[in-house]
């Protein structure tokens, strides 16, 4: 299936996509992840399952918020769906399968996990080749779908707030401030403590970085 393509600007109806399938008496997941591009730590899917005609005010594509402003559309977002699903692949995974493949898998946990299987499941980007169900791939859709919005900050929050625990056990890392992204101070903790079992160790980033 071909990702739908997106104008690029926000639908005036933030439910307009939901509401396609939900006046059919349909159920719809958003399905969204985090952690794709860090040097460590696990990927993290998330897939939201929304009431018909329930809209969290103020939810948009994880990136574009504050941390506090994820936290507190968190709360209301599990408090609110139908159902929200988490699923995680660790890094051992990422590492043995690759990124892609890991990332897929965390997504079919996500589903799996959901209490309530949806008729329909849309998902942020291009589309999942072996995610094993059908779904609709869209491009930009943690702005543009209202439940992949959702999805996207509860899998940022989920994995931000494990990377902060393990913060706790490698503070010399910083993840707690940068989530296990390349930045400068995680890169130097690199070159000085060398690498933990949480990092990836295929990772170019990581990889350039052994090597000096």
């Amino acid at each position: 299936m071909q990702p739908a393509q997106s104008t690029g600007e926000r639908p005036r109806d933030l439910l307009e996509y939901e509401r396609r399938f939900w006046g059919r008496g349909r159920l719809v997941a958003g399905v969204d992840e985090a952690g794709r591009g860090p040097l460590a730590g696990p990927v993290v899917a998330a897939a939201v399952v929304l009431p018909p005609d329930v809209c969290v005010e103020g939810a948009d594509d994880s990136k574009v918020l504050t941390a506090d402003a994820r936290e507190e559309l968190y709360g209301r977002i599990m408090s609110c769906a139908r159902c929200v699903g988490v699923g995680a692949a660790s890094v051992r995974e990422i590492d043995r399968r690759n990124i892609l493949r890991a990332t897929t898998e965390a997504m079919r946990r996500a589903l799996d996990n959901l209490v309530t299987q949806p008729d329909h499941i849309v998902v942020d980007g291009l589309p999942v080749v072996h995610l094993g169900r059908e779904h609709e791939a869209v491009v930009d859709g943690d702005a543009l779908i209202h439940s992949v919005a959702c999805a996207s900050i509860v899998a940022k929050v989920v994995r931000d707030r494990l990377m902060c625990r393990l913060s706790r056990r490698y503070p010399a890392y910083r993840w707690d401030r940068n989530a296990g992204y390349g930045t400068a101070e995680h890169r130097a903790a690199i070159d000085e403590l060398g690498v933990t079992p949480h990092h990836r160790l295929t990772f170019t980033g990581l990889q350039f970085e052994l090597e000096i």
